[in-house]
């Protein structure tokens, strides 16, 4: 429980300067003893508790829309529940090994360094983004139907797409924790129904977190994101290799 609330205090900070906190928790969950897709249920309690944290944060700050659910994150949630259905179905081997591909993706993604346009907007404008607002929609279908399988790198996908429709990445920010808090509700209660969720080492995690998420404030100021995403993108890949030879 030292670990786990350790690695979620270190994923917690992640998550704040950079993202891909999940590339850590989820890997770690399954090294200290939890099979894949146990640890896959069990890790979105974590995450649920540090989005609940951060939705009150950017609330006080007036940064939340609450017609992001409607446009956003129930299309999210809608996609998370086929995702999780297809979660529980899958054997902890072929977890294991979709789980580090995915790890190995996000990282190299990060290594190439995609950058999203700068943008002004407080709104999502469907007009702007390139398929339209259905367009719009079915990526949100589909970011939740990831996010219900795997999680891995969720934000950053959640942040092109807002990007891509027009919003600057500070609103984006807010809205991918909105989403992200919606559409774990179903995920974890299937996840949950199907034995697939260890309350107890999730929520030690998940105070891990949040005490991690306050911190990462502080030390976006002090290293910047350059710094940690360098240390994000070696501890990944390492894990990554480790889940790979079993």
């Amino acid at each position: 429980m030292l670990v786990l609330f350790a690695v979620g205090s270190l994923a917690g900070t992640l998550n704040v300067v950079a993202g891909g906190g999940s590339m850590l928790t989820l890997p770690t969950l399954i090294l200290v003893g939890l099979p894949p897709t146990v640890a896959n249920g069990t890790n979105r309690v974590a995450l649920l508790m540090q989005n609940t944290a951060a939705i009150e944060s950017f609330r006080r700050h007036g940064l939340v829309q609450w017609g992001w659910i409607r446009q956003a994150a129930l299309p999210a949630a809608l996609g998370a529940a086929l995702g999780a259905a297809v979660g529980v179905s899958m054997g902890d081997l072929a977890f294991q090994r979709l789980l580090a591909v995915a790890m190995l993706a996000v990282a190299l993604w990060m290594i190439a360094g995609p950058g999203m346009a700068t943008q002004t907007g407080e709104v999502l404008d469907s007009d702007r983004f390139p398929l339209g607002r259905a367009g719009l929609t079915l990526a949100f279908v589909a970011t939740g139907f990831y996010g219900g399988l795997v999680q891995v790198g969720l934000g950053f996908i959640v942040l092109a797409i807002v990007a891509g429709a027009g919003m600057d990445l500070v609103r984006g920010n807010a809205l991918k924790v909105v989403v992200a808090w919606v559409f774990h509700v179903p995920a974890i209660a299937i996840y949950a129904a199907s034995g697939m969720v260890d309350w107890r080492l999730g929520a030690t995690l998940g105070v891990g977190t949040v005490c991690g998420g306050l911190f990462g404030v502080r030390l976006n100021v002090l290293k910047g994101q350059a710094w940690i995403r360098r240390v994000v993108v070696l501890a990944v890949v390492v894990l990554a290799i480790r889940l790979l030879v079993g």
